[in-house]
């Protein structure tokens, strides 16, 4: 028994007569006379009798019509309910980020005008990490590496946000400073900060270090570019920064890879349903305006 049978019910109570049933419903009246054998067969009593030539609800036929009618109305409220909630735009709207895109993007969203209330939370994972996060939150930055497999989009939907290059960062004063740009063999012998394994960006060292034709010695390995940039500044080793979501360090200055260039994706991951609600729509976009605010050259 579904919704369509007991509508035909409620309808066959209404109108009195197989024909009239059948108009209402834009089906025949012999897919009618069909559709109450099988609505006959899930009951254990008659549901409808013959007078006269008429076709008449019985009692229980009667009860179930009325049965009917409330399950429609609950049906209908929920939807409404449903699309109140998808289309309320102060909705909380709760969003996950990386360390570095929580640092440039949270504090501007949450003092933007306009904006639903926001719950932000930093989420430090391993790149394979970033699509599980979409379960819990409404939307998620992540990032990967411009040549690493995408995001599984059979599960989530993702929406590109920036692409942003990676630079070599070392001290102000350090012998490759006056370069404007550098190469891997440049780097290759220099002591290096790297991420923990299996975050991104720790695969450019490993491409580092095969264009160089040697390992690359790893010193250090912290996941906060500020903790990063304040060891590259004490003359820790050299690191890889964001160009656009680090945050700036006078005693660090960025050089690009002239012969490997690398950057990174941010993308944001959110489950599908989610895009229906308009307060997810709104946050959405301003993260794309904020995204086109903070694209910037590297610094000298």
């Amino acid at each position: 028994m579904d919704l369509h049978h007991l509508r035909l019910l409620r309808e066959l109570g209404d109108r009195g007569s197989l024909a009239a049933v059948a108009r209402a419903m834009h089906i025949t009246p012999s897919a009618v006379s069909q559709q109450l054998r099988s609505l006959q067969g899930s009951a254990r009593v008659p549901l409808t009798e013959r007078r006269g030539r008429r076709l008449v609800l019985t009692e229980a036929g009667r009860a179930l019509a009325a049965a009917a009618i409330e399950v429609s109305t609950a049906l209908d409220r929920a939807g409404r309910a449903v699309d109140a909630y998808l289309d309320n735009p102060a909705t909380p709207v709760t969003v996950a980020a990386f360390h570095s895109a929580g640092l440039t993007y949270f504090g501007p969203l949450l003092s933007r005008a306009g904006l639903p209330p926001l719950r932000c939370s930093d989420q430090d994972v391993p790149q394979a990490g970033f699509p599980a996060l979409v379960a819990d939150y409404d939307l998620v930055l992540a990032h990967r590496l411009a040549h690493s497999p995408p995001w599984p989009a059979d599960r989530l939907t993702v929406v590109p946000l920036v692409h942003e290059p990676l630079y070599v960062a070392m001290p102000a004063g350090h012998r490759l400073a006056s370069k404007t740009s550098l190469t891997t063999d440049d780097v290759a012998a220099e002591p290096w900060i790297s991420v923990r394994e299996g975050f991104p960006i720790e695969g450019v060292l490993t491409a580092i270090a095969a264009a160089a034709g040697r390992p690359v010695d790893i010193v250090h390995r912290v996941n906060e570019f500020t903790v990063v940039a304040a060891i590259v500044a004490a003359g820790g080793g050299l690191a890889l920064l964001p160009g656009y979501t680090s945050r700036p360090d006078p005693g660090v200055v960025l050089r690009p890879l002239a012969d490997l260039p690398v950057g990174r994706h941010i993308d944001v991951l959110t489950r599908p349903e989610s895009l229906h609600r308009v307060a997810v729509r709104t946050v959405l976009d301003a993260l794309h305006e904020i995204a086109a605010e903070h694209g910037r050259p590297p610094r000298a």
